[in-house]
């Protein structure tokens, strides 16, 4: 439903002030889109996966040291996935095609792969 050309105004009005008011933050959202916001998220949860796989090999320093690594693990490759799955599939192509060999990326590619298997007839 379109806005009404008062909705509209009222708008525009409270753009130009935040602009005023703030211009750095306005901006930052300007450039920002979402795929590159859940990207970096995908990497670091991929950081915090590999952290935990150190811990997990401290087990020579404490069992209590290598289960925290293993969880740390499991949650991190828990929000990966999840946000993956919050990519959009025209977001993943994107990812895939514009950095190749980027953990996000690899994770599209491993999700795209997921949701259509080889010789599906959804391809």
């Amino acid at each position: 439903m379109p806005l009404s050309d008062h909705e509209q105004r009222i708008l525009d009005d409270i753009e130009r002030r935040l602009a005023e008011e703030d211009p750095r933050l306005v901006e930052q959202v300007g450039r920002t889109t979402l795929s590159a916001h859940l990207a970096r998220r995908i990497r670091l949860a991929a950081l915090a996966f590999i952290v935990g796989g150190v811990m997990l090999f401290g087990i020579a320093v404490s069992i209590w040291v290598a289960l925290i690594g293993f969880s740390v693990m499991a949650v991190a490759t828990f929000f990966a996935f999840r946000y993956v799955k919050q990519l959009g599939r025209d977001q993943m192509r994107a990812l895939q095609e514009d950095r190749r060999f980027s953990v996000a990326a690899i994770l599209a590619r491993v999700a795209t792969r997921f949701r259509h298997p080889p010789g599906s007839p959804n391809e």
